[in-house]
C-alpha cells in the first residue's frame, strides 16, 4: 500500500497544442480507491499512465511513498496495471497467465502456486485455472486479468477502463466485486472511466478532469451536491443536472415567466458580483411535475419508463428566452409515478426546493457560494 501525490503533474505530446495533463495536483491516502473520470480527451488515462511510469512526467513531479518518480523506470515503481483490453496471453492457461509476472521476477515455483491459488479463489477462478481464455467470458478474462495484478502485491493499483469491454449488467456486476476486492485488500488504487455511474459508485473519492485541468476532487456526495462549476454540475448525475442561462429579477431569477424566488443571502452575492444572468442549475428530482398550472409550462418530447420511475424530457414552448439566445431550453424531471405525461402534452414544471437550485457564473462557469 502507498500514498500518491501529483504535484503540479504535466504532460504534453510532440506535437500538441495543449497539455495532456496541465499542472495536475491530487494527494491520494494510503488504500484509497481513487476515480479519475472525464470525458474522451480530458487527460484521465494519460495522468495514469505518468502514474505507471508509461508516460513521461514533463513538469512537476510524482511521488509514491515520498519517492519522486521522475526518471524512474516502470518495472521499478511496483504497480500493477490492469488493462481495458485484458492483454491475455492467448496460449497460456488461466493460472499461467495469473503467475507469469511472478515467474520473469523469478519468484519460486511454491510460492508463485501459493499467491495464484490465493488470487483464484479470491476471485472465483479456482475451476478455471486449467483453461485457456478463449474458453471464459469477458467477465472471467476480466477476473484473470485482475488475477495477474493482485499476485504481485503491488503496492498501487492502476485501472485503465477495465470494464469498457462488458455488456451493462456485467459491468455492473464487475464493478461491484472490484470495488468490494479493493476494499478487502486494502490497495491503494487508481481507476480511469469516463462513466460517471461508475466513479459515483466506486471511488473513495473522484477526481474530474476536463481538457487535462483537475475540475474538482471530492467524495461523490460532495460532487453530486457541490460541485465547484457548471461543468462538474452537468457532468456528474445522470441524468445530468439542468442547466440554464437566466435574467437575474427582484426577489430572484425569470424562468420561463416565473419567478424563482431566492433567498436573501444568494440574491445579495447574485448583485455583488453585478450579475444581471446567472447560469442555474437543477437537478431532476428537484423538478415535480403538474397538470394544474403550477410552475412554468413545458411541453413533453419524451418520456423514459424506468419501472421504479420515469424520467420526462421537456421543452420551454415557443422560443428561447428572449434576449439570451441559443436553442429552446429542455429540462428533464423525475417522476415516481409510470407514465407521467404523453408525448406533445402540455405539462407544468415546479421545483420542489428552491433552496436546492444551483447558481453559477454565465461566463466563468464558478459556482456562486451559497
Amino acid at each position: 500500500m502507498a500514498t500518491i501525490h501529483y504535484d503540479h503533474a504535466s504532460c504534453v505530446y510532440a506535437g500538441a497544442d495543449s497539455l495532456a495533463v496541465d499542472s495536475l495536483d491530487l494527494d491520494i491516502n494510503d488504500g484509497e480507491f481513487i476515480v479519475l473520470v472525464g470525458p474522451s480527451g480530458s487527460g484521465k488515462s494519460t495522468a495514469l499512465r505518468m502514474l505507471a511510469g508509461l508516460e513521461e512526467i514533463d513538469g512537476g513531479n510524482i511521488r509514491i511513498d515520498g519517492q519522486d518518480m521522475v526518471g524512474v523506470p516502470s518495472k521499478d515503481r511496483d504497480i500493477a496495471m490492469v488493462f481495458q483490453n485484458y492483454a491475455l496471453y492467448p496460449n497460456k492457461t488461466v493460472g499461467e497467465n495469473m503467475g507469469f509476472a511472478l515467474k520473469m521476477m523469478k519468484v519460486p515455483v511454491d510460492e508463485r502456486k501459493r499467491r495464484v491459488a490465493e488470487a483464484a479463489e479470491l476471485l472465483g477462478l479456482t475451476p478455471f485455472l486449467d483453461r485457456k481464455p478463449a474458453k471464459l467470458s469477458g467477465g472471467q478474462r476480466q477476473r484473470v486479468a485482475m488475477g495477474r495484478a493482485i499476485v504481485r502485491e503491488p503496492r498501487v493499483f492502476c485501472m485503465d477502463e477495465p470494464l469498457s469491454n462488458l455488456d451493462a449488467k456485467l459491468r455492473v456486476q464487475t464493478r461491484t466485486q472490484i470495488a468490494a476486492l479493493q476494499r478487502r485488500l486494502g490497495t491503494t488504487t487508481v481507476y480511469v472511466t469516463h462513466d460517471q455511474v461508475e466513479a459515483m459508485t466506486m471511488g473513495d473519492r473522484v477526481a474530474v478532469l476536463r481538457d487535462g485541468k483537475l475540475q474538482q476532487f471530492s467524495t461523490p456526495s460532495v460532487l453530486y451536491d457541490h460541485p465547484d462549476n457548471a461543468f462538474v454540475a452537468g457532468f456528474i448525475g445522470s441524468p445530468s443536472m439542468n442547466l440554464c442561462t437566466v435574467p437575474v429579477v427582484s426577489g430572484g431569477v425569470d424562468l420561463a415567466g416565473t419567478t424563482v424566488e431566492l433567498s436573501r443571502e444568494r440574491m445579495t452575492r447574485l448583485a455583488s458580483a453585478g450579475l444581471e444572468t446567472v447560469t442555474v442549475g437543477i437537478r431532476p428530482e428537484n423538478l415535480v411535475l403538474h397538470r394544474d398550472g403550477t410552475g412554468f409550462a413545458v411541453t413533453v418530447e419524451l418520456v423514459e419508463e424506468l419501472g421504479s420511475e420515469s424520467y420526462v424530457y421537456a421543452r420551454l414552448p415557443g422560443d428561447p428566452i428572449p434576449g439570451l439566445g441559443g436553442d429552446p431550453i429542455t429540462f428533464v424531471a423525475r417522476s415516481a409515478q409510470r407514465a407521467p405525461a404523453r408525448l406533445a402534452e402540455s405539462v407544468t414544471l415546479q421545483i420542489a426546493d428552491p433552496d436546492a437550485i444551483h447558481l453559477f457564473d454565465p461566463t466563468s462557469g464558478d459556482r456562486i457560494e451559497d
